[in-house]
């Protein structure tokens, strides 16, 4: 019977995909994709928890399924879960050119020299945070316009 009913939420989960959106708030996967439901604190309490204790939102942003959106190039996964991951901390020290998370970005993207690397995602931040709402997939594809 489990196994029934794990199969039915997996084919579930792949048929909406291709039209589920990602909510603001708890982000894109499984709890989003089946909880439809924004309007009280409890249903995205239900979607975030579902998104976590799925573990799905890893395989979603690197998928482009679930509700997220896949990077326009090739970035590697690890890269792409670390920005995901750490968007406002990136923003923050992209802002003032230098700090771990962007060293740990440097390395994930296998950059040589991490102080041109930083200096330049600093000089164009206005173009690799075009707004309050941007997702990880844009900061990736401008990050690596840059």
């Amino acid at each position: 019977m489990k196994k029934i009913l794990l199969s039915a939420i997996a084919v579930l989960a792949l048929t909406t995909a291709a039209v589920a959106t990602p909510n603001n708030q708890t982000g894109c996967g499984l709890g989003s994709v089946l909880i439809k439901d924004n309007s009280s604190a409890v249903m995205l309490a239900l979607q975030a928890t579902t998104n976590g204790t799925s573990m799905n939102q890893t395989f979603g942003i690197t998928s482009g399924t679930l509700g997220c959106t896949k990077t326009k190039i090739a970035m590697n996964e690890r890269a792409e879960e670390f920005v995901a991951s750490n968007m406002d901390i990136l923003a923050k020290e992209i802002s003032v050119g230098h700090g771990e998370s962007l060293d740990t970005l440097a390395e994930l993207l296998k950059v040589q020299d991490t102080v041109a690397f930083s200096a330049e995602l600093q000089a164009n931040y206005n173009s690799i945070y075009t707004s309050q709402k941007v997702e990880m997939s844009d900061v990736l594809d401008n990050i690596a316009t840059i």
